[in-house]
């Protein structure tokens, strides 16, 4: 049996690196507490679009290197990315047919959910808990989905990732 070649591989990995890169530029005070973790929003995009390719693995080995430029506890942000991207991959058949509304605040229960793992996490390693906007990055991650979306879906049919 011949496989087919897998194609465009460098998009996706590109994606991963300029997500990391946004996670971590520096913002004003006001801006950063509505910052989304970019590379949450480019996970859940590319284990829906291409679950074959993007998994549980990827967002682990992702999460960990996400943490080690935080600085954080070493797999914190793996195991909630990883949760992230499990949903994602169970409900990619029914999400993928909403208008981009009803994605956005489906990605949003996701970022949720990844913010209160975190949060746990935290809880459980003895720090203390953040200020009350805590759960504001979700937001800002459902009010960027659209346009995360649209971006990416246009890089993966102009460069034909399959």
């Amino acid at each position: 049996m011949i496989l087919p070649h897998q194609q465009g591989g460098w998009i996706i990995i590109l994606s991963f690196v300029v997500a990391l890169a946004l996670n971590s530029l520096p913002l004003p005070e006001w801006a950063d507490r509505f910052r989304p973790d970019w590379l949450a929003l480019a996970l859940i995009y590319w284990s829906m679009a291409l679950p074959h390719r993007v998994g549980i693995g990827s967002a682990w080995v992702l999460g960990l290197i996400s943490d080690a430029a935080r600085g954080t506890l070493l797999g914190q942000h793996a195991l909630a990315l990883a949760v992230v991207t499990f949903m994602s991959l169970k409900t990619h058949r029914m999400i993928r047919v909403f208008p981009l509304w009803q994605q956005a605040i489906s990605v949003l229960m996701f970022l949720v959910i990844k913010q209160l793992l975190v949060f746990w996490i935290n809880g459980i390693i003895g720090y203390p808990p953040g200020d009350p906007w805590y759960l504001t990055p979700a937001l800002g991650g459902m009010v960027f989905w659209p346009w995360v979306f649209v971006i990416l879906r246009d890089l993966r049919r102009r460069f034909r990732v399959a």
